[in-house]
């Protein structure tokens, strides 16, 4: 009896196992720098950690979202090859520490992500700001735009959810920029959920409404978390949308060289993730999301989710480490 044939694009399904460890280690590596006050220390740490793990992996990947551009990462940046080189050419966004100083402070929600895609699957973005909208799987296509107001926006999800706006909770990050937005997200009569970072498992809380709290995503952030978090929503569902901010000569000139023509175009969920895609996530601290790592006398405890777009398949993996050698600290 033979198997089903491998699709040229398939990844190979022991990543799903391979990349709960390279988030594990980067997450380990940030929580011994939990409420220390140190975010430099502990961005670094888990830098050093998943760019070490990534290249013990037998792939060929290209780092397509990481730390910043050639110029401004010593390492983990835009254009980077990671991997042993010997495997299937990929691409890869990540996220070493979301939430630098959430782990600094040791609030909620610092966690350590990655997506691995097959090559030419994700976009390739500067890191600049990007403007953000977002709901969970269940509603119809396009009930939600970058092109009209938050009113509209509030309106269609509440008639869609067959609940009144007053019902709505919005997650949008606690920034200045946002004042004019939050105005009109409490004109309209939805609720609030201010988050001090972490857009990531922002966006990923309204897959889960009932368990979160939170209806849909909204605001600005960074482009680097929109790409991980539009991968994480084709692998598990929910729609997104995203505009990148380019709004000086040299922002655009950086996006030009990443083939990127258009500063106004608006990206669907499928544009800026597509394909065959794995995406995981490891806490450092605990959240709503995930829970942080946790250090025992003969143990280290970690909380990981991995989901693959192609079967569509969400893995909670808690894991125990009795050995504690194989952590690069």
């Amino acid at each position: 009896m033979t198997g089903k044939a491998k699709e040229p694009s398939e990844l190979d399904r022991v990543l799903t196992i391979e990349i709960a460890r390279v988030t594990e280690q980067a997450a380990v590596a940030a929580a011994l720098f939990r409420g220390r006050g140190d975010e430099k220390a502990a961005d670094q740490s888990a830098v050093d950690a998943m760019r070490s793990e990534l290249n013990r992996l037998s792939l060929n990947g290209t780092v397509v979202i990481g730390e910043g551009e050639r110029d401004e990462a010593p390492m983990l940046y835009i254009g980077e090859k990671v991997g042993n080189g010997e495997g299937a050419q990929v691409d890869i966004a990540l996220d070493p520490l979301e939430g630098s100083t959430l782990c600094a402070k040791n609030l909620p929600n610092a966690l350590t992500s990655v997506a691995v895609a097959v090559g030419g699957s994700l976009l390739t973005a500067p890191d600049v700001y990007m403007e953000k909208i977002a709901i969970g799987p269940g509603y119809p296509e396009g009930i939600v735009s970058l092109e009209r107001s938050a009113e509209e926006n509030l309106h269609a999800l509440a008639a869609a959810k067959g609940v009144p706006v007053t019902e709505i909770t919005v997650c949008l990050l606690d920034r200045p920029r946002h004042a004019q937005l939050i105005e009109e997200i409490r004109s309209a009569g939805a609720a609030i959920r201010l988050i001090g970072d972490g857009d990531v498992a922002g966006v990923i809380h309204t897959t889960e409404p009932e368990d979160t709290g939170i209806d849909i995503y909204m605001g600005i952030g960074g482009a680097p978390e929109g790409v991980l978090a539009a991968a994480a929503l084709r692998c598990i569902g929910g729609q997104m949308q995203g505009r990148l901010h380019l709004t000086t000569n040299e922002k655009r000139a950086r996006a030009e060289k990443m083939g990127i023509t258009d500063p106004y175009k608006i990206y669907s969920r499928d544009e800026m993730a597509s394909g065959d895609v794995v995406f995981a996530a490891t806490g450092v601290t605990d959240g709503n999301f995930l829970n942080g790592v946790r250090f025992h006398r003969d143990y280290i405890e970690t909380d990981t989710i991995v989901m693959r777009s192609r079967t569509q398949t969400v893995r909670r993996i808690r894991a125990k480490h009795y050995d504690r050698s194989k952590f690069d600290f």
